[in-house]
Parts: C-alpha cells; sequence; structure tokens
C-alpha cells in the first residue's frame, strides 16, 4: 500500500459510532512529550513533532468543548490518527532502545513513512476544521505555564495559542489573543519566544489587523504594540510588514483599535527609518486628519500627536505636514480646554516652527500667541507644566527675530510682557504650582 493510501479515512461503512477525542489528545501529548527524549534521527522526530504539533490545539479545544465525535468523517479521521498514533509509540520505543531491530535504515524508511502519513492526516484535519466540524464555543485556552516553568513549555504554550490562532474561529481566536497578550505583557521571555521561535507568529499578528472581527482586531493591535516596545523586535514588525495595517487601522478601525495602532506606530517611529515607512504608507495626513477630528478620544489624540512630533524630526517630512495643514489643526488644538492635548499642541507647534520663519508667521497668523499668553495669566487654571511649555513656545515663536517681537507687542492683551517676565521668575523660583 503506497503513502497516500495510508493516509486515506477508512470507508465510512467500516467506521465505528463514535472516538473520544480526549483519547486522541492524550495520545497526541504523549507523543509529543516522549519525542524530546529521542536521541536518535533528530531530524525525522523533530520533522514527526512539528506534525503532531501542527494541529494538536485544534483537537484540544474540540475535546474540551465536546468529548465525543460522531460525525462521520471526522471519526473515520480520529480512528486513522489514533492508529498512526500507535504506530509511532512503537517506533519512538524501538528508537529509545537503540538496538535498532530490523537494521538503521529500515527504521529510517519507517519513519519517513509515519511522517508522510500524518502529513496527510494533519492536512485532513485541517479541511474539516475548516468546515467548522470541530469549532467549538465553548472552547478553552490551556492553561499557561506557572511560575518557573522552563523555556521549552513556554514556547510550547505560545505555539498552541499560535496554531489556535491559525485554525479557530472567530471566538477562539480572541481567547488566544487575550492569553497571548496577558503573558506578553507579563514576561518579556514571551515576547522574545513569539518573535525569535515562533515562524510567522508577528506576520500572523499583522495579518489579523485587516480582521472583521472588531475585537480580534483590537488584541492584534495590543498585541504589535507591546512588540514594538521592544527596540529589538522593531525591525521584525517592519518586517512583517505592520506599518501599512496599522496605517488602515487608524482610517477604519474601531476607536480602541485605533488607539492601540497608534500608540505601536509611536513606539515604532523612535526609528528615523521606520518614520519614512510611515511617510509613505499615507500615515502623516491619516494622523492629522485624526487631530483635527472633534470625536477623536483623548488618548488617540495624544498617540497620533506622539507619533507625528517624531515624524517631524524628517525636515521633508515636516514641510509635508505644512502642506496638509498641520500649523491650522494644531494651532485649534492649542486652544482645547484638555489641557494633555493643549500641551502636546504647543508643543507640536514650536517643533514644526522650529528655525523656520515662514512656518512661525504661520503660526502668527493663526492666533497661537494670544492663546499661549492666556495659558500664562495669573488667574489661568493652568499647571506649571502648562505654563513652561507656554513660555518657551512664545520665547522660541517670537523673541528669536525682532519682527515678531513687534507682533508681541501689539497684542492687544493684559500686559502681555510683563506677564511672561513675571511668569519666568516664578517658573525659575518654583512659585508656579
Amino acid at each position: 500500500m503506497d503513502q497516500e493510501e495510508e493516509g486515506k479515512v477508512a470507508p465510512k461503512a467500516q467506521q465505528p459510532q463514535g472516538i473520544s477525542l480526549h483519547r486522541v489528545t492524550e495520545l497526541i501529548n504523549l507523543l509529543i512529550s516522549s519525542s524530546y527524549s529521542i536521541r536518535s534521527f533528530p531530524a525525522k522526530w523533530q520533522l514527526i513533532r512539528d506534525k503532531l504539533e501542527q494541529r494538536h490545539s485544534s483537537l484540544a479545544a474540540a475535546a474540551e468543548g465536546d468529548n465525543s465525535a460522531t460525525n462521520s468523517d471526522l471519526v473515520g479521521l480520529l480512528q486513522a490518527i489514533k492508529s498512526t498514533g500507535s504506530e509511532t509509540l512503537v517506533l519512538a520505543n524501538r528508537c529509545n532502545d537503540e538496538s535498532y531491530g530490523g537494521g538503521k535504515l529500515h527504521l529510517r524508511s519507517d519513519l519517513d513513512v509515519i511522517a508522510s502519513k500524518l502529513h496527510l492526516l494533519m492536512r485532513r484535519l485541517e479541511e474539516i476544521y475548516a468546515s467548522g466540524i470541530l469549532t467549538s464555543s465553548r472552547a478553552i485556552v490551556i492553561s499557561r505555564p506557572g511560575v518557573g516553568a522552563t523555556w521549552e513549555d513556554m514556547r510550547f504554550y505560545v505555539k498552541d495559542l499560535i496554531s489556535r490562532l491559525k485554525i479557530g474561529d472567530s471566538e477562539m481566536r480572541l481567547r488566544a489573543l487575550s492569553a497571548l497578550n496577558q503573558v506578553l505583557c507579563d514576561d518579556d521571555k514571551y515576547v522574545r519566544i513569539l518573535v525569535a521561535k515562533v515562524a510567522q507568529g508577528v506576520a500572523l499578528l499583522v495579518s489579523f489587523l485587516e480582521s472583521r472581527s472588531e475585537g480580534v482586531q483590537e488584541e492584534a493591535a495590543e498585541a504589535i504594540s507591546v512588540i514594538a516596545g521592544f527596540d529589538s523586535h522593531k525591525v521584525a514588525l517592519v518586517m512583517a510588514g505592520a506599518v501599512a495595517p496599522l496605517i488602515r487601522t487608524l482610517e477604519m478601525g474601531s476607536e480602541l483599535a485605533k488607539e492601540r495602532a497608534a500608540g505601536a506606530l509611536k513606539k515604532s517611529t523612535e526609528n528615523s527609518d521606520n518614520a519614512w515607512s510611515v511617510s509613505a504608507q499615507g500615515g502623516v495626513s491619516t494622523l492629522l486628519k485624526i487631530c483635527g477630528d472633534a470625536s477623536s478620544s483623548r488618548e488617540l489624540i495624544r498617540s497620533a500627536c506622539g507619533v507625528l512630533k517624531r515624524l517631524s524630526g524628517v525636515e521633508e517630512i515636516r514641510r509635508f505636514m505644512v502642506e496638509e495643514g498641520a500649523v491650522s489643526i494644531f494651532a485649534e488644538l492649542s486652544r482645547s480646554k484638555e489641557e494633555a492635548s493643549q500641551v502636546q499642541a504647543i508643543e507640536f507647534l514650536t517643533i514644526l516652527a522650529c528655525e523656520d520663519d515662514a512656518i512661525k508667521q504661520k503660526v502668527m497668523e493663526e492666533g497661537v500667541l494670544g492663546s499661549l499668553v492666556q495659558v500664562l495669566h495669573p488667574t489661568s487654571p493652568h499647571s506649571s507644566k502648562a505654563k513652561e511649555v507656554a513660555l518657551r513656545a512664545i520665547e522660541n515663536l517670537c523673541f528669536s527675530s525682532p519682527k515678531f517681537h513687534e507682533l508681541l507687542d501689539e497684542l492687544r492683551l493684559p500686559r502681555p510682557r510683563s506677564l511672561l517676565i513675571k511668569e519666568r521668575r516664578n517658573i525659575d523660583s518654583g512659585v508656579c504650582a
């Protein structure tokens, strides 16, 4: 019998009426754990272990939701997996014995046959899972390794979660992403495992930014934001093509997904090369639109502003921002009643206009100077930080040029120059609360 025939499921008429999913899952667990202790033919056993791990999580999840399988296609497949699993255990014992009964070449050939049969069976299992037969709304993510767990246990847990993400429905993916985010936030080692030890793990997360499920998209954006917080892993995100999907999330995602995507971009753009990637994908226009949208949340505006501040470090991008109306948008934001947003807007305008008289002129024409002086008024409720930011902005905008100095004097506001002097003295002496 050739390998293709051996991998096929028995005719329906010969199939049993039912089979325990738990038994099949336990058998696969035993095979996976046993394979680590086999010293002979390590490459062959690595291949077999990979085949078993590919669809282990789908069976485990289904077993948690329903212990019995009655679908005829699934019953036949599980019976074939059980039979092949038993053959694999026999081979494992032969390899551990190291007597190589029947000869080493014969044993190597048997391992190749088993690997091929497992490949066919796991491929069939994937097709059945895709049909929805194994999907269970009650599927529960397996328990995470405890404190002091080995690196291998942690790696296995992450790979199991990734497998669920690959073959699960929206609910299972949401559970798996939630569990993944928990460990990524709790322990840096899980981040290193995901990025360096799990093939296509980061790329899979990036693909979920395009998910139609709002929850899946939000959790994927959170995971990417966590990864972006590590300098050593920023390259992995860029290589996985994360920038464009993050920007699309800013455009069309839920408010929470937008906030998390903006946070990921803010962390990623600490590198000037990534700044160019954001600009090339249309990110500047999208971020400016967010900052100019009154319906955007405060958190989203703050994160978007943070990204723009980092992008403005590149002169060409800074000039493009001005062309796209950044001065008008942030001039309006500088009058915000929400202090954190107002402070960020003032800081951004200060950076934007730094050493550029033409941009300073635009800022002045938008009436920003009057807002800054009002922040420094003795009756202003603003914090000392806000007053310090406002004072520095005025100094950069006005005191560096006689022309702007004259404009400051012409403002019809309560004693503007005396206010500046007084606030500077107060700040220097630590009087401002």
